[in-house]
């Protein structure tokens, strides 16, 4: 077993990005096999706290306000609410639970204590508990570490280089600074990136790269495959071909071992084969449930169906332990 390296160059990677199809998928295969069990796969469900009316650009997203999409904007959702939905996702065999909320940053007001009571609450059910709420400073990281939070979502979307073509409204500088003050409250870290932007290989290389040599892998690193939506930007990007899906998870799983990798958005298109080759290739978490934040999804029904075909099982929450901040007592809520 190989040490983890956090040195990574970008040469090193695009070797091994651009291997021959089966040896790449043979070898993520390999390293998954010898760090993880191969055979185990969480299933993390994905709500949308506050959908709509965003102030952010982001090229791919129908949440943003200044596109005109068929996205009905919504409020932000009452803790009970949340709860219910999480009692349901956890029923369908969830144990990972992530809220997200069209934010551009936290700000410090009712809405981020309410975010507080539904990550105590959710906590509660005994599921991991992840948000997604936009760039955070490293007081609001604590407080939401404090209230029981698990893990952070902050994706890098694209290489550093490609990221103004994608979005103009923060920087990538904004999103390592936010991915810092989630490890300096002693967070686990979800952050990966979108395949199918129209970007190149290299940018792909360089992405990965920069998750890489983070001082610590993030402990869950999400591919996501673009689902465009009408009356965005990349309205018209086509489909990534699932080759490259397979090669970007296999790349992943080699350099960065330990870490949680995540079939994430563009599931709803892909077959059973396809998404098996996928868990070959080092896999190991799915969202499911009808929806993924505001796009379709494969529900929970038919994937225990895939995975009773492919001979997968469930992971069970915290498998790599909890975490010292959180919460183990009851906590009352409000709406």
């Amino acid at each position: 077993m190989q040490p983890t390296k956090h040195n990574w160059t970008k040469e090193e990677i695009s070797e091994i990005y651009h291997k021959p199809f089966l040896d790449l998928v043979y070898e993520a295969a390999t390293i998954h096999r010898e760090n993880q069990d191969y055979s185990e796969v969480q299933i993390s469900s994905l709500i949308s706290i506050k959908t709509g009316g965003c102030s952010e650009d982001c090229a791919y997203c129908p949440q943003a306000a200044r596109y005109h999409t068929d996205l009905e904007v919504q409020a932000l959702m009452k803790v009970d609410q949340v709860v219910e939905a999480a009692q349901k996702a956890k029923a369908g065999g969830a144990s990972r639970l992530c809220m997200g909320a069209a934010w551009r940053e936290v700000r410090d007001n009712r809405d981020f204590d309410r975010v507080i009571d539904m990550v105590k609450a959710v906590n509660e059910l005994d599921m991991e508990v992840c948000c997604t709420l936009g760039m955070l400073t490293e007081g609001q990281a604590q407080r939401l570490a404090d209230a029981g939070l698990y893990a952070y979502n902050h994706n890098l979307d694209t290489s550093e280089d490609d990221y103004k073509r994608i979005i103009s409204t923060r920087t990538y500088d904004d999103r390592l600074n936010t991915l810092h003050n989630v490890r300096k409250a002693k967070l686990t870290v979800c952050s990966g990136g979108i395949v199918g932007l129209g970007e190149t290989d290299e940018d792909r290389v360089s992405m990965l790269r920069t998750l890489a040599n983070l001082p610590k892998h993030p402990e869950s690193v999400p591919i996501n495959a673009l689902v465009p939506v009408k009356g965005t930007p990349l309205e018209n990007q086509p489909r990534i071909p699932i080759w490259d899906m397979v090669r970007m998870i296999a790349t992943a799983r080699i350099i960065m071992p330990k870490s949680v990798v995540r079939l994430s958005a563009g599931r709803n298109e892909m077959s059973t084969v396809e998404q098996a080759f996928c868990f070959m290739a080092g896999a190991n978490s799915i969202f499911a449930g009808d929806k993924l934040l505001t796009t379709p999804n494969p529900d929970f029904s038919d994937d225990m169906k895939m995975f009773e075909i492919l001979g997968l099982k469930t992971r069970e929450a915290f498998k790599n332990g909890r975490p010292a901040n959180t919460i183990s007592k009851p906590v009352e809520t409000t709406a």
